[in-house]
């Protein structure tokens, strides 16, 4: 709804002649205000709100929450304005802003796109009826981390009224101060260990470059001890004494030399350690960061498939076996796997089951799936183990949630496709 004032919300104070009553007298209304005034008479009092009809200090926040950048080039395009295939980001976001206020100029095609992009979304918030109700829709959302269709949903709900409009972008507009720090934190650690490992390097390099030197000392002084040993010189001979100090001063100069080249052998060794560690660290965050793209990916694509925007899904001709997890939420996972067409086999890893069930069905399984942070070390390493006698597959999940379980159906459709 757009940003009125109460009074001019209140259609029984408008007058016939276009003005409206504050503090006992008649003011005229501006011609923007009456056609939203006209907008809203002639709206069924049941009907979601349309982007057009807010304020401009929300079309920033849809735009930038709810569409992605990818939704907003797809739009332009279909309006013919072919520059945004080389426009950047922010001006693609600012056009789009600009054109959530045109009814004519499309913003019909930006609000029928959120509208098919959260229809999930919205499909659970039309149970509410009351502006409590969508409050409290709102909030379960936002603790599951689902804001844009969430925050879509809500705001054009028949029964959000202005303050909890304002409620709900506050809260939205709080939430991008928080993810703006943490990504600029990220950005900032990242670089301190791109900085830590550039000056690992270096120094290596100069460790090396030292043991280098005095390797070579050592050679030469030992080369001139063997030359001096194996041919004396002509010269007057020198007095046997001299000779015995000579060597002694030699022998010396070559432990310290050896010493102090197994000192610098030690930091090399250390650093080479220290930079193996480091190289194991981001192997590590780079092998997490793909499996939460294949995870993102596979929640993606499922949330299409429940908008109606994907094809089906593969079918999946197996008997899955999922072992661990928290009990509260087998159920929902037997209805994601067994959408795909697989038996689903459960059991709790010991908790309350008999852990003597686990041979049987490890048998009748063709592939066996487990959280690795909901599962006691012993029953994962006996799985393991089980899989390993009887040649079937298993897979170690990330974590106990929705997410890791779509990206290894998915692994497994395209396996399944292969064979």
């Amino acid at each position: 709804m757009p940003p009125l004032t109460a009074a001019l919300l209140d259609r029984t104070m408008l007058s016939p002649a276009g003005t409206v009553a504050l503090g006992g007298a008649q003011l005229p209304l501006p011609a923007p205000a009456l056609r939203e005034l006209e907008n809203l008479s002639t709206r069924p009092p049941h009907q979601r709100s349309k982007l057009w009809e807010f304020g401009t200090n929300l079309h920033c926040s849809i735009i930038g929450t709810c569409l992605s950048t990818a939704d907003l080039r797809q739009i332009f395009l279909k309006l013919g304005r072919k520059e945004v295939t080389s426009a950047s980001e922010h001006d693609i976001h600012a056009s789009a802003v600009l054109l959530a206020g045109k009814q004519r100029d499309g913003a019909k095609l930006l609000n029928k796109a959120l509208d098919r992009r959260h229809r999930v979304a919205i499909n659970q918030f039309d149970k509410a009826k009351t502006a409590a109700e969508v409050r409290a829709l709102w909030q379960e959302a936002s603790k599951r981390g689902e804001i844009p269709g969430a925050y879509w949903a809500a705001l054009t709900h028949p029964a959000c009224n202005d303050a909890l409009v304002r409620e709900i972008f506050a809260e939205v507009h709080m939430l991008s101060h928080l993810v703006g720090a943490a990504n600029r934190a990220d950005i900032r650690r990242l670089r301190q260990w791109e900085e830590e490992r550039a000056e690992l390097e270096a120094r290596l390099a100069r460790k090396e470059e030292q043991a280098r030197e005095l390797a070579a000392a050592r050679d030469r002084a030992l080369a001139q001890l063997e030359a001096s040993r194996a041919s004396p010189p002509p010269m007057p001979v020198v007095p046997i004494v001299r000779q015995d100090e000579r060597l002694v001063e030699l022998q010396i100069r070559v432990a310290r030399c050896e010493a102090h080249n197994e000192r610098l052998e030690h930091e090399l060794a250390e650093a080479r350690a220290a930079f193996s560690a480091e190289q194991e660290m981001r192997r590590a965050a780079e092998q997490r960061g793909d499996d939460l793209c294949r995870e993102i990916e596979a929640l993606e694509a499922s949330f299409a498939e429940a908008s109606g925007e994907a094809e089906s899904p593969p079918r999946l001709d197996l008997n899955l076996l999922y072992v661990g997890g928290k009990a509260a939420r087998i159920g929902h996972l037997r209805d994601h796997v067994e959408r795909t067409g697989a038996a689903f086999l459960y059991h709790d890893g010991g908790v309350e089951e008999r852990g003597g069930l686990l041979p049987g069905l490890v048998s009748r399984a063709d592939a066996v799936l487990f959280p690795v942070d909901c599962i006691s070390h012993a029953a994962m390493l006996r799985v393991k183990r089980l899989c390993r006698q009887s040649e079937k597959r298993f897979l170690p999940l990330r974590s106990a949630g929705l997410a890791p379980l779509y990206a290894a159906l998915n692994q497994l459709a395209q396996d399944q496709a292969k064979d």
